[in-house]
């Protein structure tokens, strides 16, 4: 039987693109002790610059769900372990039983706001540092008594350093996981990250793509960096 648990690295691919916010987003961080009329609801933020960030956890989630929901047989979504197998390949799978895990071949990064966002920000009137505040209401059916809640989200128009990693496990499957890393950014664009994303919140685009090849032996195989490259930017920006 091939062993799956452990391939070896052939090389790898650093991919890079910018990732806008086209709606204000919110990933919620720790509330607890927060002082008399703090937010209800803050974002996430970086504990050494304050400034907001998108956890790479949130985005593995999202995309990882997304990507299982279009390839689901029937109506309802399959447990995590009866995920594809071009889905596993990607992002992995936890140990079951007697069998091993297999670790994701993708490796996702905090998504950290771009230095010329972050300075444009700062020069703006805003509800917090770097962020505003979205007053709202739930209102209970039966008694018609609203439940106000104050919401900090990061501002349409803030820009992130989006960057994944790819461990070349296998020459042979390399291109058809970059097309289905391809379908997982398209599905991401036309749905939401964060909370709330019924109500607006945290559309996004991705600008600006670009790719690297690295081996040990300082190889780069150009033919495959501008494949790949091509078939990224078919998956940006899918609205406009």
């Amino acid at each position: 039987m091939e062993q799956r648990n452990q391939g070896a690295l052939k090389g790898k691919l650093d991919l890079h693109a910018t990732l806008r916010l086209e709606s204000g987003l919110h990933i919620g961080g720790a509330s607890d002790f927060a002082p008399i009329g703090a937010v209800d609801s803050p974002f996430i933020r970086d504990p050494l610059t304050k400034k907001p960030i998108i956890p790479g956890s949130s985005l593995k989630g999202k995309m990882r769900t997304l990507l299982a929901r279009s390839m689901v047989d029937g109506y309802v979504l399959n447990p995590i372990e009866n995920d594809a197998e071009e889905i596993v390949r990607l992002f992995g799978s936890a140990a079951k039983g007697g069998e091993g895990g297999r670790p994701s071949r993708l490796q996702f990064f905090d998504l950290r706001m771009t230095e010329e966002s972050a300075k444009h920000l700062e020069q703006l009137e805003l509800d917090t540092y770097i962020g505003e505040i979205k007053f709202e209401n739930s209102i209970n059916r039966l008694s018609a008594s609203a439940n106000p809640r104050q919401i900090e989200r990061v501002p349409a128009g803030a820009e992130f350093a989006f960057r994944l990693v790819y461990n070349i496990e296998r020459d042979d499957e390399c291109l058809t996981d970059m097309e289905t890393l391809r379908d997982g950014l398209a599905l991401l664009q036309m749905d939401y990250l964060g909370g709330h994303g019924s109500r607006g919140y945290g559309r996004i685009s991705l600008h600006d793509f670009r790719v690297d090849h690295f081996t040990l032996q300082g190889t780069k195989d150009a033919v495959l960096v501008e494949k790949i490259q091509t078939m990224m930017q078919a998956a940006l920006c899918p609205n406009e």
